[in-house]
């Protein structure tokens, strides 16, 4: 199956089959079935089958999964070894948050630059890396050809700033801002809402406890 006609969900399922699969790895684990995953994972052997046939045989019957294959196999279709250049914009709390917790290089990045607009953070560095003057960003662009870009700014300033990244080269953003990209803006964009996450958690909750509430 092209890649390109993979669906979204089986996408997002494949970081955590590579998560799982580390934990296996590191546990000395060298093979696994399907079933065994699934119970693991909390997927039916069907589904994780399906996932992985969209991508090349990587199972044989009988034997199962290499684990150290497979996980390598994910790493490849992921990109995790590609270290995409990418630049970081907003070096306030969430941006800090952003930089000191996540690990670039192991998830297929390279954190080349970090910009913001206030001077008082400009020329102080974070996670090793000098902050820029937002307003040098087209010529850093010019010079680094990043391919990334991380919007922990509000969504106004997302909105300023994503046309001139995108004609700068950027294909890519991961975003915290909330601005909503347009269809024809042609990059590829994962839209990270933790306000959203915590509302649905809180639905889970209350759904949870109606549903407790009547079996009782």
């Amino acid at each position: 199956m092209s890649k390109s006609l993979v669906s979204s969900p089986v996408i997002k399922r494949l970081p955590r089959y590579y998560r799982f699969l580390g934990d296996l790895e590191s546990q000395g684990i060298v093979r696994i079935s399907s079933r065994e995953l699934s119970q693991r994972m909390g997927l039916t052997a069907s589904q994780i089958r399906q996932d992985l046939n969209c991508f090349g045989g990587f199972g044989q019957q009988g034997y199962g999964y290499n684990v150290s294959e497979l996980r390598e196999a994910i790493r490849d279709i992921l990109g995790v070894n590609a270290g995409n250049k990418a630049i970081l914009i907003g070096a306030g709390n969430l941006g800090r948050a952003v930089t000191a917790h996540i690990d670039f290089p192991k998830r297929g990045f390279e954190l080349i630059g970090i910009f913001d607009s206030d001077p008082d953070k400009i020329g102080k560095t974070m996670s090793g890396i000098s902050i820029s003057n937002v307003n040098t960003l087209e010529e850093f662009c010019s010079k680094n050809e990043p391919v990334c870009a991380i919007f922990c700014i509000p969504k106004d300033a997302a909105a300023k700033l994503a046309p001139k990244l995108i004609a700068s080269g950027v294909k890519g953003f991961w975003n915290f801002s909330h601005y909503d990209f347009k269809p024809d803006d042609d990059v590829v964009v994962e839209n990270v809402h933790l306000a959203d996450s915590l509302m649905t958690l809180a639905y889970g909750l209350n759904n949870y406890s109606e549903d407790s509430a009547e079996k009782k």
